[in-house]
């Protein structure tokens, strides 16, 4: 186990202790707060389905803000991120969140197969695409890789009753081309083509997609194999840019 598990006490809804994240948190509280836009954060409310209140920063504002808040701040370890990522989920304002996913995705390689249940944490709380899909595709996805022992947590999340748990596991090897393991791929499709949400039946068609620009007679031959399993959603997505 890494960081993560050892110096959390158990409770990994605890942030570490942190020199560096007291830092980053002082600088990101001033700096968004200082930008924030209220006209515009009812707007951005408005379109993510009023899943968390927002500042009202635009993404090339937020983005350069948070180049000014990180600039000299040494390279974090395990403790620093878990520490950055958890205390941005317990501000209520969604930008923050955005910044810890970025703030994770720059320095996933720091991380262990311990951080697994933060970022499961991560997830599965005020949960909606806008922060699940990144984590799937560039956290979740990066430690999988980094550790394939992992790849038995992902046939446990697949199963999960938590539609965003469940979709995390699909989108997991969204970037791995080559090196996916399509027989897993295409076993959690089948697992979850019953499933009656949208963003899992979305998601199953996106993971097909996306690999099909790495082998797709290998998605068109699943599809036609599958297809009375799996929505017309999936099959619409899967086959969009390859056709029948």
């Amino acid at each position: 186990m890494g960081v993560t598990a050892s110096g959390m006490s158990g409770d990994r809804s605890e942030p570490p202790y942190s020199a560096l994240a007291d830092t980053v948190l002082e600088r990101l509280t001033a700096a968004y707060g200082a930008g924030a836009d209220p006209q515009r954060a009812e707007s951005a409310r408005a379109y993510m389905k009023d899943v968390a209140p927002f500042l009202g920063l635009t993404t090339p504002d937020r983005r350069a803000l948070s180049r000014t808040v990180l600039a000299g701040t040494p390279r974090p370890d395990e403790a620093d991120c878990t520490a950055v990522a958890l205390r941005c989920w317990r501000l209520p304002e969604r930008e923050y969140q955005y910044f810890a996913v970025d703030y994770l995705r720059r320095n996933v390689r720091c991380l262990s197969s311990g951080f697994l249940p933060v970022a499961r944490r991560l997830v599965s709380t005020v949960p909606w695409w806008d922060t699940v899909d990144l984590l799937a595709c560039h956290v979740v996805g990066g430690l999988v890789a980094a550790d394939p022992r992992l790849r038995a947590d992902m046939d446990r999340w697949i199963e999960d009753d938590d539609l965003w748990i469940a979709r995390t596991a699909l989108l997991h090897q969204l970037r791995y081309k080559e090196a996916t393991d399509t027989e897993r791929l295409f076993a959690y499709c089948v697992r979850r083509s019953g499933h009656p949400d949208f963003f899992v039946r979305k998601a199953i068609g996106w993971c097909l997609r996306e690999y099909a620009k790495t082998d797709p007679a290998a998605v068109r031959e699943f599809v036609a194999r599958e297809r009375d399993r799996l929505s017309p959603l999936s099959v619409r997505e899967a086959l969009k840019n390859i056709g029948p």
